[in-house]
């Protein structure tokens, strides 16, 4: 015994290092009743706070002046996780208590209101999620999500006694200590978890990543771990798509898919333009890319391109100078450069720029002159000034 003393001795200390939860000491259930000889009444138990993963259950009947000699919640503080020591030996030891009367009483437990008033009028313990039909004068519980005192949901324990006394009155006390499991008191259920993930998914991105399954498990852990849910209810819609947002470029980049997704938006912005919504394209670029500071020189030199397509030659120039600013090394981005140089009438500086990388290929294989002319191609069939196009050729000739 002295052995088994010391082993549990060794895991309640383990637990207590590491607990997962604590009781919660503020949120108990301590009432005492009396009933007249034959008599019915019910609890309400305390509000469960949220998080509540087990409950601790004692009742216990005393004789006239009799008091008990400590209360449940301290008890209770010798048993620091109820995931492991409390529900075996060492748990229903420090349960029991030495002080009973001899009287006696049934109880019934419910988990909704009207239930519990159909026992007091009835008698009916049909939809009891407990029944201690066997008078008993003293009983302690440990109620786990197992139980279906314990169901999805319940905030609240209504718990029916009936006095087995036919001669004097008995006093009967009602002890409920919840523990509250830290990661579960965010509130973020296997449903609420589902509710959120739907608007995640419903996001066209989502199906282009390399792999989605890690973004998503990333994502719940970090918005879980941001807001509680009660927290997430109370936003207002366009703050729930903010805080959504704000979280799913934090996961994107801990879960390694940022590449894939700018690769997303970067292609469907090319799609836009090729249907001829190019202020769209550069409206996505602008908001997905560009103002939450994930660009990369691809991203300028495209939004560059678009400001081209749509005749903005200052904001172009300033994106393709910035592109060419993070990689130098990408004769793309200088033709653009030319080109925006020649459309603004600085023709030398067009030619400058047509003299230096003449030579050099582009990543398309095309040789520079090659890509010249394709692009001066493009341009005069979208009504491009064409004045300029002879000036430049003959530098290339």
């Amino acid at each position: 015994m002295k052995i088994l003393f010391s082993l549990l001795l060794v895991s309640a200390i383990g637990f207590a290092q590491n607990p997962s939860g604590y009781w919660d000491n503020v949120r108990t259930t301590n009432e005492t009743i009396t009933l007249k000889a034959g008599e019915k009444k019910f609890i309400k138990s305390t509000d469960f706070p949220e998080g509540t993963t087990e409950l601790a259950f004692r009742i216990t009947l005393l004789d006239d002046n009799e008091k008990l000699s400590s209360s449940l919640v301290s008890l209770l503080k010798s048993i620091p996780d109820p995931s492991g020591i409390s529900q075996g030996t060492a748990g229903a030891l420090f349960l029991a208590t030495s002080i009973k009367g001899s009287d006696k009483c049934k109880y019934a437990v419910f988990t909704n209101e009207n239930d519990a008033k159909h026992y007091l009028v009835k008698g009916e313990t049909k939809n009891a999620c407990l029944l201690q039909e066997t008078p008993v004068n003293k009983d302690a519980k440990l109620f786990n999500q197992k139980s279906t005192c314990m169901s999805s949901g319940i905030k609240n324990l209504w718990i029916g006694f009936e006095s087995d006394n036919w001669v004097m009155n008995e006093k009967i006390v009602l002890e409920i200590v919840p523990w509250v499991d830290y990661k579960a008191s965010n509130g973020w259920t296997n449903e609420n978890k589902k509710e959120l993930l739907s608007n995640v998914q419903t996001q066209s991105f989502v199906k282009h990543l390399d792999n989605k399954d890690l973004f998503l498990g990333n994502f719940i852990n970090a918005f879980s771990k941001k807001y509680k849910y009660s927290e997430y209810q109370k936003l207002l819609k366009v703050e729930k798509l903010a805080a959504i947002d704000s979280v799913i470029k934090q996961s994107l980049k801990a879960s390694g898919q940022m590449s894939s997704y700018l690769g997303y938006i970067r292609e469907d912005a090319r799609m836009l333009n090729f249907v001829k919504k190019t202020d769209e394209a550069i409206a996505k670029m602008q908001n997905e890319i560009m103002d939450t500071n994930l660009a990369t020189d691809k991203d300028y030199g495209l939004l560059g391109n678009l400001y081209i397509a749509t005749k903005q030659f200052i904001k172009a120039e300033q994106s393709i100078k910035k592109a060419i600013e993070m990689n130098p090394t990408e004769v793309g981005y200088h033709l653009k450069l030319a080109h925006i140089y020649m459309f603004t009438d600085r023709v030398s500086e067009a030619k400058d720029i047509h003299r230096k990388y003449q030579k050099n290929s582009l990543g398309s294989m095309k040789s520079w002159k090659e890509q010249t002319e394709f692009d001066f191609k493009q341009f005069e069939e979208n009504g491009f000034d064409t004045s300029n196009f002879k000036k430049i050729l003959r530098v290339l000739d």
